[in-house]
């Protein structure tokens, strides 16, 4: 299987018919009684509760996630032409399917046909596959080992997103909306989501057509496979187009990035260029009742991807930060570390110090956060020619600039900068000769006992020498301090 070349994202296909839903019954799905809502404020591991939305689909009506076309039942078209023919529900109508259920029944969906079992003799040559050897972007095609997974994991986003394209957002999340769980049950598993509405609303600040996520998250297009150095055991993925990173993510994480939210929203709104990755969903995936799989979705810092040339996961430290270059003019997708960057410079010129001040502004948000082990994930793209110089590759975006401002009293702490007239302006920063890629990803590893434990046991095993492991305080400053030392 080979490294794939960068795609346009332009060539997106066409997004699956979309029929309305008809209610399925909830108790065939063990869901609790009629107009029973619940938080969730602390376990993730209770059965999903707290959903507020219910919306079923009528059998044979969804796309096949694995071809991207829709289903060719002649019940499904029935059933589509039926659900497209129905009058919208009225107020009162709408107000009863919001409330009636803590799960969504969902009718067989094209992902039980994508989960065709991998033979086990191909299962066994992709474990034994060397992982060194296919570092990089591979597309998860049939026949992967984690095709079924991904196929899950399409429907369960399509539908997901479906649910705040039918209920948009009406104003800031609420308490309620921080803690709302959203189990949706498909034919063989369920997905879950988590604070679905003020993802919805955090997507819909950022200027994300809810219609352009479900096309690219959904079916339609495989996700890509992304193999990387890091030592986690996570799972790392990027839509066909390339635009948005998935990540499978442990409990503890999830726990930590939810307790957060208000916070990280709250942050974004005071500093809407921060460069802190933006965070879009966070989902569960459990397989005929078993285990559920946490998964986040994000921005992906290196997109558009086309022209880059070096890719850097920087945390301000030596100890394991180094990674064996790829062979001149091999196509592998590479992330290297600090060490490898030695000797370089990140030319920004005019930009310089925005760039500064907003590494010190989210980086003491992370340390309030009493977080730690984060990156700066940095590459770099030479400008053409006619891309050259402020006049002609920057824009004054004031809409953007100014929408996080409070009041006037907060107006001060904007850190206001040019942005590139570019896809994903917001982790982008233009020097006189090259783009930056520029974004902290890594948010969910609190500074506890563990870290306090792995942090006495690394200064008795490496004296004298710098690793990620130190309180957060620390952190942040050897992070500036790095990025301060590393640009013009």
């Amino acid at each position: 299987m080979g490294v794939l070349p960068s795609r346009d994202p332009s060539q997106r296909p066409a997004a699956p018919p979309q029929p309305d839903r008809g209610l399925k019954d909830a108790a065939a799905a063990g869901a609790g009684p009629a107009g029973h809502r619940q938080r969730l404020p602390c376990r993730l591991d209770a059965a999903a509760v707290g959903a507020t939305r219910l919306v079923g689909r009528e059998a044979g009506a969804w796309p096949d996630s694995c071809s991207g076309a829709a289903g060719n039942s002649a019940k499904a078209r029935e059933a589509a032409a039926g659900a497209m023919a129905a009058p919208s529900p009225g107020p009162h109508e709408r107000c009863h399917r919001l409330f009636v259920s803590s799960h969504q029944v969902l009718a067989p969906s094209p992902e039980a046909g994508c989960r065709a079992v991998t033979s086990s003799r191909r299962g066994l040559l992709w474990r034994l596959r060397d992982k060194q050897s296919r570092l990089g972007l591979f597309e998860i095609s049939p026949g992967h080992e984690l095709h079924g997974m991904t196929c899950m994991m399409q429907a369960g986003l399509w539908a997901a997103t479906q649910v705040s394209m039918d209920h948009p957002p009406t104003g800031p999340p609420s308490q309620d909306d921080f803690l709302e769980v959203l189990t949706q049950v498909h034919e063989g598993f369920e997905v879950g989501t988590l604070a679905g509405p003020a993802f919805a609303w955090l997507r819909r600040s950022l200027g994300l057509a809810e219609d352009d996520y479900q096309a690219a998250l959904g079916p339609g297009g495989p996700y890509l496979q992304f193999l990387s150095t890091s030592k986690s055991k996570a799972s790392f993925f990027l839509s066909h187009d390339q635009r948005f990173f998935l990540k499978t993510q442990g409990r503890r994480e999830v726990q930590t990035l939810l307790a957060h939210l208000p916070r990280y929203v709250q942050h974004l709104q005071r500093h809407p260029h921060s460069l802190l990755a933006r965070l879009l969903g966070v989902h569960s995936l459990r397989v005929d009742r078993g285990k559920k799989t946490y998964f986040i979705v994000m921005q992906s810092v290196f997109y558009p991807a086309g022209r880059i040339s070096e890719r850097y996961d920087i945390k301000g430290c030596e100890v394991s930060r180094w990674v064996d270059p790829a062979p001149e003019g091999s196509p592998i997708v590479l992330v290297l570390k600090d060490l490898n960057f030695q000797g370089k410079t990140i030319k920004l010129g005019p930009q310089r110090n925005w760039f500064l001040r907003q590494m010190e502004l989210d980086t003491t948000f992370l340390r309030e956060l009493n977080v730690l082990d984060y990156s700066l994930l940095m590459a770099f793209q030479c400008l053409h020619e006619d891309e050259r110089g402020l006049g002609s590759s920057l824009i004054f975006r004031t809409a953007r600039s100014v929408q996080g401002a409070q009041s006037p009293e907060e107006s001060g702490v904007q850190n206001r900068r040019l942005l590139p007239d570019a896809p994903n302006a917001l982790h982008i920063l233009d020097g006189p000769e090259q783009r930056y890629f520029l974004g902290v990803v890594d948010l969910a590893t609190v500074y506890g006992l563990r870290k306090r434990l792995e942090h006495l046991w690394k200064t008795l095993r490496y004296p004298g020498r710098t690793f990620s492991t130190v309180s957060p305080a620390r952190y942040a400053r050897r992070l500036c301090q790095w990025v301060e030392e590393h640009t013009e």
